[in-house]
């Protein structure tokens, strides 16, 4: 008999910190790996959000808080929440989480009952399905395709949903595609849900700030205040404030289900970090501006991965709305060889042959549900980038 747990067996690592851990090997080894596979902005956090962390560590605050965070950082979401999408919520409405993805996972387990079915759209963030599983359910997996430009229809959602569908798991822009959805395409899919009353919503709203070309970000309880009392509306300040290692993430939703995360959290990890906190706060509070210089180079970087990869016979590489990935078809490229003697029979063949024979990481598609593709991050600089791309027309054009 196994001393482990029989439900650890129903889920896996983390593809993308895998492809991150053998670039890292290889690069200690002595290779020149260019590493495109972690989604983590190169840009160094703020000033103003800094100093308010060195000034909450000056000031004493680096006691246990709440199991789900201080007031002053639930009031700072609350204020977020109806200046950006007219939502009103109070503090009791609200969970701190550390990260955004314990606050997806505090949400699942505090409502997930073994049968219980949670529609994911794919391609998909790859802990969704695993964090379902671990938390008893089944997940229901909608496959997008590339002729929607990766985004889920009504008439797939409609399909997806059963009588035992209790979440749907809602990501825009989107991590690994960066598909954004419009108002429009987003009513689409909130008209359904409101014909299914025991469907709820938890949207993952981390990229909401990264949007290019005039995409304007919305989320499902804005669009359709009808939904209010059955979404939870989670974020945080990872990607667009450049504060990934600071572990904050949090959610508004029904008081209910926020004291049903409370209680797992209590249990768990207990508060998050609490000078991260003091700095989540001026993050939320603090200036904006700097976020519209970061989407100028972001959407700079986004155009010279689109151009770079669109001149490669045998792939695809739709422009996205917003995020910082691309999530490029290879399609064309099934069945070929590389130099080193390896056939191209699946996106995982093809971005293990690219780390080893061209020193650049990606992650398969497989692993965010949909193939054949692979995920670049391009959060990283433009030279770095330029020099990956030009490794991959290399390495495509060796193909045969």
């Amino acid at each position: 008999m196994s001393f482990l747990s029989a439900t650890l067996s129903r889920v896996k690592p983390s593809p993308t910190i895998a492809m991150t851990a053998k670039a890292a090997e290889l690069k200690a080894a002595g290779r020149d790996v260019i590493g495109l596979s972690a989604g983590e902005p190169d840009f160094d956090t703020p000033q103003n959000i800094k100093d308010a962390a060195v000034a909450a560590i000056a000031a004493g605050k680096t006691k246990y808080t709440a199991p789900d965070g201080i007031p002053e950082l639930k009031q700072a979401v609350c204020t977020k929440m109806k200046r950006d999408h007219g939502l009103d919520y109070t503090p009791a409405q609200v969970s701190v989480g550390t990260g955004g993805k314990q606050t997806l996972y505090n949400a699942l387990m505090a409502t997930l009952n073994e049968g219980d079915e949670v529609v994911i759209p794919a391609p998909y963030w790859v802990s969704y399905p695993d964090m379902v599983l671990l938390a008893g359910g089944t997940p229901v997996i909608a496959a997008t395709s590339l002729q929607t430009n990766f985004k889920l229809t009504a008439d797939q959602l409609e399909a997806a949903i059963t009588p035992k569908t209790k979440w749907l798991i809602f990501n825009s822009p989107s991590n690994p595609t960066g598909a954004g959805y419009s108002r429009a395409e987003l009513k689409e899919l909130t008209d359904v849900l409101m014909r299914h009353p025991h469907v709820w919503v938890m949207t993952d709203d981390m990229y909401e700030h990264l949007a290019y070309d005039g995409f304007e970000f919305c989320t499902p309880a804005q669009v359709e205040p009808g939904l209010y009392e059955r979404t939870l509306t989670c974020n945080g300040v990872s990607k667009a404030y450049a504060m990934t290692g600071w572990r904050i993430g949090y959610a508004a939703g029904p008081v209910e289900l926020i004291a049903a995360m409370r209680k797992v959290q209590s249990q768990s990890t207990s508060n998050p970090c609490s000078v991260s906190q003091w700095a989540a706060v001026e993050a939320l509070n603090g200036t904006q501006a700097f976020l519209a210089s970061n989407n100028d180079i972001f959407k700079r970087r986004r155009d010279l991965v689109v151009d770079m990869l669109s001149q490669i016979d045998g792939i695809t590489c739709p422009t996205p709305e917003g995020a910082f990935y691309v999530y490029p078809s290879i399609a064309g490229l099934i069945g070929k060889t590389t130099p080193a003697g390896t056939v191209i029979d699946s996106d995982e063949t093809f971005a293990t042959a690219l780390l080893e024979e061209a020193d650049v990481a990606v992650v398969f598609g497989a692993a965010f549900g949909l193939s054949p593709n692979f995920r670049i991050s391009y959060a990283t600089s433009d030279e770095a980038l330029s020099e990956a791309c030009t490794r991959i027309q290399r390495f495509c054009a060796s193909l045969t």
